[in-house]
């Protein structure tokens, strides 16, 4: 594919025009032939630039990631978090305000999560953006000196994407009942401390048993 100002154009017009559709219907809903009218080019004109709609799904991805996490949780976390920790937490404020936009949506997470291969381009993008977030997850960890940063990581992100699919379910307070859960699984990682006894785990168990 060529690279120039030119193409750059096209390739914005394309993923533009697909977003909005990709966003509400997921990727697979989606077909070449609406996203060439929304853009309004012609196929032979998009298809200089874009080999199959899978290619614009993945760039669609690849924008979401920038515009969504980074431009919207990784700076509503800096801005509400003080303490690593804090910024930790902070994750799942956002997510509540998320949650509780009237144009909340979640349809190409889900979709791309449970549809796509491992070694689909889809799938590969979806395990690259969910890596980064990880990356994200253990920068933060390591700053609040947690210990097994892996299993911390890998236990945070069920959290996150269990809140995102509970408040795709209809509970608009997954993300509250996830930070909860959250200040337990902080409590059995930091060092020398014992979960059992720390005051956010009762507190996470007493929820779970009231209702979950």
């Amino acid at each position: 594919m060529r690279a120039n100002d030119h193409g750059a154009g096209i390739r914005n017009q394309v993923v533009q025009a697909a977003y909005a559709m990709f966003a509400r219907r997921g990727i697979h809903a989606v077909s070449m032939a609406e996203i060439e009218d929304g853009a309004g080019l012609s196929a032979e004109v998009v298809g200089e630039w874009f080999s199959s709609r899978d290619e614009v799904g993945a760039a669609f991805l690849q924008r979401r990631e920038v515009e969504w996490f980074y431009g919207v949780v990784e700076a509503g976390i800096k801005q509400r978090g003080v303490s690593p920790e804090d910024r930790l937490l902070a994750i799942f404020d956002v997510f509540d305000e998320w949650f509780q936009r009237d144009d909340y949506e979640a349809c190409t997470f889900i979709t791309v999560m449970l549809e796509a291969d491992p070694d689909h381009p889809l799938g590969l993008a979806r395990l690259g953006h969910l890596s980064r977030i990880r990356d994200i997850i253990a920068a933060f960890a390591n700053e609040a000196r947690l210990d097994d940063l892996d299993n911390f990581c890998l236990s945070w992100h069920i959290l996150m994407k269990g809140a995102v699919i509970s408040a795709v379910d209809g509970d608009t307070r997954a993300a509250a009942r996830a930070k909860t859960m959250a200040r337990a699984l902080i409590a059995h990682h930091r060092p020398g401390l014992a979960f059992a006894e720390d005051n956010s785990f009762q507190e996470a168990a007493s929820w779970l048993e009231a209702g979950f």
